[in-house]
């Protein structure tokens, strides 16, 4: 059963409590759209996200040394499949996972371009674990990730942990955090987030969803 709420934050972290394991829902409506954000790309430019309206977006925050790496092949292929349908893939490289994006912006680019041909857009180095919504330019690319975790409407059932309190009992909590390279959002053409894909769901779980998002018609958001 899919699950529909709003992500509310506990402690500061990227945590919703679960009060009956399994009852609990993220994402609504009522959130806001993904083109109310700016994010800034690799060469230092500020990009408006209203530039995407009507179109079907995966973002994906990357390593480029990591086990998931050669996903970069998956999402060219992607992006070559259906960016005239209207797919964009946006690429925001993380080093906050075991350093694993080492490198500056411009050699992350050159790398990714060299070894797996890339064409999609790429976007400054990201800290997608951010608990604080921040003001400045540096920090737009870790609002968005703030917004992608905590305003999604999707199924949250993969996100659930447990922990045991000091009493024995057991606590279900859903850990919106981004956990690893390679975790996938994908927005639909009217800016929604509906879909949230972990690292080693490939291909092959992605691309039905995105042909679905594809062949729907879009609202129009000012």
């Amino acid at each position: 059963m899919r699950k529909f709420g709003f992500g509310a934050i506990l402690c500061g972290l990227f945590f919703c409590l679960c009060p009956s394991c399994g009852s609990f829902q993220s994402g609504s409506d009522d959130c806001s759209v993904i083109y109310n954000y700016d994010a800034v790309a690799n060469n230092g430019e500020t990009v408006s996200l209203k530039k995407y309206k009507g179109k079907v977006l995966l973002i994906v925050n990357t390593a480029t040394h990591c086990g998931f790496t050669p996903q970069y092949s998956e999402l060219q292929n992607l992006y070559e499949t259906y960016k005239d349908q209207g797919l964009e893939i946006l690429d925001f490289p993380c080093n906050q996972f075991a350093g694993q994006a080492p490198g500056t912006d411009a050699q992350i680019d050159s790398f990714c371009q060299v070894n797996f041909h890339t064409s999609f857009p790429r976007f400054a180095k990201t800290i997608v674990n951010d608990s604080v919504p921040r003001n400045s330019q540096a920090d737009q690319n870790s609002n968005l990730f703030f917004f992608l975790q905590t305003c999604g409407m999707y199924d949250t059932d993969k996100l659930v942990v447990e922990s045991v309190n000091l009493d024995s009992s057991k606590t279900c909590m859903v850990d919106l955090r981004v956990r690893w390279n390679f975790t996938k959002f994908l927005v639909d053409k009217n800016g929604h987030v509906v879909n949230r894909f972990e690292p080693a769901e490939t291909k092959d779980v992605i691309e039905p969803r995105i042909k679905e998002l594809l062949s729907e018609t879009s609202c129009h958001h000012k």
